[in-house]
């Protein structure tokens, strides 16, 4: 679980501003969808420090929330495709 947080923070955008966010026609909102993955992220690091062992279907969910989003953010041109991709979540 420490591992996907960690691809997480290093391939999505969570710098860009709003206004880079939310240029031209959307797929999805990337602002809110960033707003969930980082919501996530946080709250399973801080349960991770706390010692929570995750189960194995909190991985699966959140790999494959992870990669949902990032296609919706590639659709919408806000990550890039092949490099990140295989450093990500698969």
């Amino acid at each position: 679980m420490s591992k996907i947080i960690q691809l997480i923070r290093e391939n999505f955008p969570f710098s860009m501003s709003d206004q880079e966010l939310c240029i031209g026609i959307c797929y999805g909102c990337p602002k809110k969808l960033l707003e969930y993955i980082d919501m996530e992220s946080t709250e399973w690091q801080q349960r991770l420090e706390n010692g929570e062992v995750p189960s194995f279907q909190d991985v699966e969910k959140i790999t494959k929330v992870s990669r949902k989003i990032f296609r919706i953010l590639e659709k919408n041109n806000l990550v890039s495709g092949e490099e990140s991709k295989k450093r990500s979540l698969g």
